[in-house]
């Protein structure tokens, strides 16, 4: 009998190429969007969800369930970026990124726990960032989302191992995907005290996802985890020194590291 994934945001970038690379290993792969219908060519089968409506996320995982009788592994993958200074990111759009990046895994978490309970087996994999181990100047709001998953998993995987339930982070670096199309950009306003800081850091922000690496990398990081006995809190998929930020962030005095990434910014 083949494991059962649920990948959510299936349809594109990382989650695509995870579950594409699942299907090719013999693994039974749904992946979720909130708009199925627009993907006919996709190599598994995608069922809506919108992780930001709960009724949604529970009908998406009944229907997995129905369909396939069990369900083995959720990756926690929808996700959207962020960008702006903070001061000047409307409440709305912050509040509808944490909706996105942390409520929702929160709850599809939830919706799958029974069913894995009931197995007495079962692996949660949250797809965070690297950009979540550190405040990012103009990123603030995308690192603070990434970052209370980050934590949160940290206490979950606790909590559920007596069910025989694991979970873990894979933190990836930048990736050439189409996050930054569907990234929340606060706009570069010609009066705004950041004009020139923010417009020159959202230029470097895409010019690195722009010349990230392949997702491919990730899906094979994703397969590696799955068929690891007793996977590790967290994992980080990257460029060398992407990883090693975080290395540094945990040595360096805190100016010194700070410097360093207004340095990296040009602030």
């Amino acid at each position: 009998m083949s494991k059962v994934v649920l990948i959510t945001g299936g349809s594109s970038g990382i989650g695509k190429s995870i579950g594409e690379f699942l299907t090719e290993k013999g693994y039974t792969v749904f992946g979720t969007s909130r708009n199925p219908d627009k993907y006919k060519n996709s190599k598994f089968k995608l069922v809506a969800l919108d992780v930001a409506d709960f009724l949604s996320i529970q009908n998406a995982v009944k229907t997995v369930i129905d369909t396939a009788g069990h369900l083995d592994i959720l990756i926690n993958n929808a996700g959207a970026g962020i960008t702006g200074a903070i001061e000047e990111i409307p409440d709305a759009e912050i509040k509808r990124n944490f909706e996105t990046n942390f409520f929702g895994p929160i709850n599809v978490i939830k919706a799958v726990l029974p069913q894995m309970r009931k197995q007495n087996s079962g692996l949660i994999i949250n797809v965070t960032s690297i950009a979540g181990y550190m405040g990012l100047p103009y990123r603030g709001i995308y690192s603070a989302s990434k970052g209370a998953l980050e934590l949160v998993t940290e206490a979950f995987r606790m909590e559920i191992k007596g069910f025989n339930i694991d979970m873990t982070n894979v933190a990836p670096g930048d990736f050439a995907t189409n996050i930054a199309s569907g990234r929340y950009h606060a706009p570069v306003l010609d009066d705004s005290p950041y004009k020139i800081p923010y417009g020159n850091t959202l230029k470097l922000m895409d010019s690195h996802v722009d010349s990230g690496k392949d997702p491919l990398l990730m899906a094979k990081a994703v397969y590696k985890i799955i068929n690891t006995k007793k996977p590790k809190a967290h994992y980080k998929v990257g460029e060398f020194l992407q990883k090693f930020s975080i290395v540094l962030k945990r040595v360096l005095p805190d100016k010194v590291y700070e410097k360093m990434l207004m340095n990296h910014y040009k602030l």
